[in-house]
């Protein structure tokens, strides 16, 4: 091949590459433009005439840390007036419903009772009700906190693990030369491995959900969420349950079953138990990878609202290629009262 007809093949390749940016940019931007922003003259004939339940995440459109969104509670109210059904959902499983109840009536919705409460934890207890271990001696191995060991208390469901676990460790130094190491004993009646958020997660835990998952027959891998990252501190992005998971995933080489956003758990439960149709219900989120796309997954309206995670700026930028687009957005669920 002659030095022109190289240079030439080159700068062909480029200008293809370019013009692929070009039309994906193109293309995020229609995308982008596809989601309605709610108004005086839409909100009404687009969204409360047709959706009875309408599912709103917590951190960042209800509540940031320890205070209300302003116009959340006149917002909530205004749906209840109208007769819709209201629920709160979190992929946080480090707290119970119980335990976010009080959270709820503390910030002055003491209306809400815990069935309007929906988190990752309960979540895992629904799962494992529909899809029960194989027999009474059966259990759960847990990597989590409190809220997953009382959700599964309460559905009667038989677990080790969890806070119990976390003082138990590896005997021996590995990587020390003459340093004997043993074996870890682990329970051959675990039939699932449940992995949430763990602020004392340890390498003894890791290894027993490895053993588990790599040597029981049949034994399922279950996790809360992926989030990669948490909100634990108002000015710093935290390791999240995805990082704990991720280290799962890795030593077994299997892909867990998602029961919180975006997976189909809680949907299917909501669908079930009121006999409601999928497109009559609507998720309210701040980011687009867990509640936008736990709402489209399902075949639910979604909202996002700009007041948490997610700037309009990227928003607009959207870093998932544009194709994670909701079907409504908002500034702050106050726009929906105010619209009406």
């Amino acid at each position: 091949m002659s030095q022109g007809h190289f240079l030439f093949g080159i700068v062909t390749l480029l200008a293809a590459k370019l013009l692929s940016w070009r039309r994906s940019s193109v293309n995020r931007k229609i995308r982008h433009l596809e989601s309605v922003k709610l108004s005086v003259l839409n909100t009404e004939e687009l969204l409360l005439s047709t959706t009875s339940i309408f599912i709103f995440d917590c951190d960042g459109v209800i509540w940031k840390g320890n205070n209300l969104i302003d116009g959340a509670a006149s917002t909530l109210s205004m749906l209840r007036d109208q007769g819709k059904q209201v629920y709160f959902m979190t992929n946080n499983s480090i707290n119970s419903r119980r335990d976010y109840l009080k959270k709820f009536h503390k910030l002055g919705l003491s209306w809400v009772t815990e069935d309007q409460v929906l988190c990752s934890a309960f979540a895992a207890a629904i799962y494992f009700q529909k899809y029960p271990l194989s027999s009474p001696q059966k259990k759960v191995f847990v990597i989590g906190q409190t809220g997953i060991i009382d959700e599964l208390q309460l559905a009667r469901i038989a677990h080790i693990g969890g806070p119990s676990f976390s003082d138990k460790r590896i005997v021996g130094e590995i990587g020390v030369e003459g340093s004997k190491i043993e074996n870890i004993d682990h329970d051959q009646d675990v039939e699932a491995v449940l992995v949430g958020f763990d602020s004392a997660i340890t390498y003894y835990k890791i290894q027993y959900a490895q053993i588990c998952l790599n040597s029981n027959n049949n034994c399922r891998f279950i996790a809360t969420n992926t989030d990669a990252v948490k909100h634990i501190t108002s000015d710093q992005e935290w390791a999240g349950s995805g990082a704990i998971v991720g280290a799962i995933r890795g030593c077994t080489l299997q892909e867990p079953i998602v029961v919180g956003k975006p997976g189909p758990v809680i949907v299917d439960y909501l669908c079930e138990k009121y006999k409601v149709d999928r497109k009559n219900i609507c998720m309210i989120g701040d980011r687009l990878d867990t509640d936008i796309l736990f709402g489209i997954n399902n075949g639910l309206r979604t909202i996002l609202s700009l007041s948490g995670c997610t700037t309009y700026s990227q928003f607009c930028n959207n870093n998932f290629n544009g194709d994670i687009v909701p079907t409504f957005h908002v500034d702050s669920i106050a726009d929906l009262a105010k619209n009406i």
